[in-house]
């Protein structure tokens, strides 16, 4: 890890804060983008003065927040006439899609925010809010919010606590491990819960 660290305190701080916009706008996109992992390198190296932390975490907030903003927009465009479709409507049956959305419109913010935490739903919540047909405030404020308290509770606390980078990318992997663990049962809660409603 040591080489990494001195590969990446070469590289141009512009390249650096480059991809780490780049990355946390496809996390959005691409679930399985290692933004944390990046943040985290971005957040490590401004502790060592390499890079700014305020710069780190307002470019990781606004591209993320724009990611979403673009899958939610894709999905609110698009989404519905795609689900309609017969490969649509044979990922998602009508009743599947239209249980989803009374959900969003009745847990919509708070469920956007908390959702917004487990690494496995991020990419997954904006288009389907948009598929849902949530506003733009009630479906991007809360993921706003959320982007803002993960991002900016890593970037501070690697920035100013971390000193040992293999320690602290195993921290974060122990982190996403449990919230990835708590997304996957979530998701099986709701699995089961929707296949007991449809079968009344």
């Amino acid at each position: 890890m040591t080489d990494l660290l001195a590969f990446l305190q070469e590289l141009p701080p512009g390249l650096l804060y480059t991809l780490i916009a780049v990355l946390a706008a496809l996390e959005n996109v691409f679930p399985l983008v290692p933004a944390d992992t990046t943040v985290a390198l971005g957040a490590f190296l401004a502790g060592r003065g390499t890079l700014h932390a305020g710069v780190v975490f307002g470019l990781t907030w606004s591209a993320n927040v724009a990611g979403g903003a673009g899958v939610y927009w894709l999905g609110r465009r698009y989404g519905r006439a795609f689900f309609t479709r017969p490969t649509g409507r044979r990922l998602l049956p009508a009743p599947v899609l239209a249980h989803i959305e009374a959900q969003y419109r009745r847990h919509g913010a708070y469920g956007i925010f908390l959702s917004r935490l487990l690494p496995v739903w991020r990419a997954v919540v904006p288009p389907f809010a948009g598929v849902a047909g949530l506003s733009a405030p009630r479906a991007l404020v809360p993921l706003a919010l959320a982007s803002g308290l993960w991002y900016g509770t890593l970037t501070y606390g690697v920035a100013t606590l971390g000193t040992n980078l293999d320690a602290v990318l195993g921290w974060l992997a122990r982190v996403n491990g449990v919230l990835a663990g708590a997304g996957v049962l979530g998701l099986l809660a709701l699995a089961t819960w929707i296949w007991r409603r449809l079968r009344r």
